[in-house]
């Protein structure tokens, strides 16, 4: 019988190279300590990443891990657990990354239910290019691209994945890292796309006030609250004064994999009793 993986395991050989204070310390601490809960074998884990602060995250985990192209995060994940259905895979990027170039990519992950954990570690600014307005970066906001303060009105994340159809829709906050783990090891866990916002604090380009703005605004959900109820679910969401922090949305559906496994591979090897013909399988396609 294996011994039991302890969370620094699971810590490559790389040093985080972020600000001191960075929010993202936090959540990658608790990063750690859920992959020790839920005994990950890194032979079976994947990590990938976009680019952008938070996207250095994949140079810090024991596992095989993927640093790709700006926004592209989401269908390389995709890519893997769709060859691979027997790994984990959990994708993290930020707001930049996630919901500007990359938003079109989330829809469609959230639609098919495609079984891996997408993380955005939220800090409201684009942080590695040094300081200038992301989609939610608040209304009025000075940046280095938003003169006079930002006057595009800030994104939703959470309403988004719920109005895409994400099976498990959840935020919490870097500053409570057991509350990272509780959600990360529930997402990890669930069957289907899992979205997780985490309210990561920019201390450099946003400041420290926005660790108190943050735990002035955010709130934990009761302990009896049903994230089944959709519409109870967009309401929460769109109370924009007030962050609930927990898993907001949950919803058990069919997977991708799972529809193509059981739609497709199977009808796939019955038509040719089990040894896949390429010409065969190619005829349903002639004119």
């Amino acid at each position: 019988m294996n011994e039991a993986k302890k969370a620094a395991e699971y810590r490559s050989e790389l040093k985080p190279i972020w600000c001191p204070g960075c929010g993202d310390f936090g959540f990658l601490n608790a990063l750690y300590k859920a992959l020790e809960e839920l005994q990950l074998d890194t032979a079976n884990t994947v990590v990938c990443s976009g680019i952008g602060c938070s996207s250095r995250i994949s140079g810090y985990v024991k596992a095989y891990t993927f640093n790709g192209i700006h926004g592209r995060v989401l269908p390389f994940a995709s890519g893997v657990k769709m060859s691979r259905p027997e790994t984990t895979v959990i994708a993290v990027g930020g707001d930049g990354d996630g919901f500007s170039i990359g938003a079109g990519h989330i829809g469609h992950a959230a639609r098919k239910n495609i079984n891996i954990t997408y993380i955005v570690l939220d800090n409201n600014i684009y942080g590695l290019t040094k300081g200038q307005a992301s989609p939610t970066t608040p209304l009025g906001v000075r940046t280095k691209t938003t003169y006079y303060g930002n006057m595009g009105t800030t994104f939703n994340p959470v309403r988004m994945l719920i109005a895409y159809k994400a099976s498990f829709v959840a935020r919490t906050f870097s500053g409570d890292p057991k509350h990272i783990q509780k959600i990360l090891v529930d997402a990890v866990r669930h069957p289907g796309f899992a979205f997780i916002e985490v309210l990561s604090p920019c201390v450099t380009f946003r400041g420290q006030d926005q660790y108190k703005i943050l735990r002035d605004r955010v709130r934990y959900l009761d302990e009896n609250y049903n994230p089944e109820n959709e519409v109870e679910a967009f309401d929460i969401a769109n109370d924009e004064n007030t962050l609930a922090l927990g898993v907001i949305y949950k919803k058990i559906r069919p997977t991708y994999d799972e529809i193509i496994q059981q739609n497709v591979i199977s009808k796939a090897k019955a038509a040719s009793n089990g040894i896949a013909k390429i010409d065969k399988l190619l005829e349903q396609f002639q004119p």
